[in-house]
């Protein structure tokens, strides 16, 4: 890694069909089009399937992590993130709403910012279907706020 680049972690998520086709064929062309875009992916969790939350009745999602390096800076790589969610066809409305596409930073180089961009993800130590494939990319991961590693993370969730 240059100095001119940074390491992110982001969340990958899909539970509805999407024009690149099922929500597993999403996430693959989502990390195609960050690839195109300048994204170096430095690696990418097994892709998991989970129950979707908090409507268990919604189709399951399809869930994965990737380990990136980029250029771009927080605010331009989630202006980034959420045109590519809007050219897989997601739609903002309500909250935790089945959607084609979700990306998330989840870490950014270690950064503890209360926004624009809030860094780390605010609910990543709260969630299982984002700690499971975190730990696959990043097994000595530690939360930048509290400390924890993945481990302690994932053994203190219900």
């Amino acid at each position: 890694m240059t100095s001119n680049n940074a390491d992110a972690l982001i969340a990958l998520g899909a539970n509805i069909p999407s024009p690149a086709g099922t929500p597993a064929q999403t996430l693959k062309a989502a990390l195609a089009v960050l690839a195109g875009a300048g994204i170096e992916i430095a690696g990418v969790s097994p892709f998991y399937e989970t129950e979707a939350w908090p409507n268990p009745d919604d189709p399951p999602f399809m869930n994965a992590v990737a380990a990136i390096r980029t250029r771009l800076q927080p605010v331009a790589l989630m202006a980034l993130l959420h045109k590519v969610e809007t050219d897989f066809g997601r739609t903002r409305s309500v909250s935790n709403a089945a959607r084609a596409l979700d990306l998330d930073i989840l870490d950014y180089a270690g950064q503890v910012s209360d926004g624009p961009v809030v860094l780390p993800h605010p609910r990543l130590a709260e969630r299982r279907f984002v700690l499971e494939p975190l730990k696959h990319v990043a097994p000595h991961w530690r939360h930048p706020v509290s400390g924890r590693d993945i481990n302690v993370l994932l053994k203190a969730l219900p």
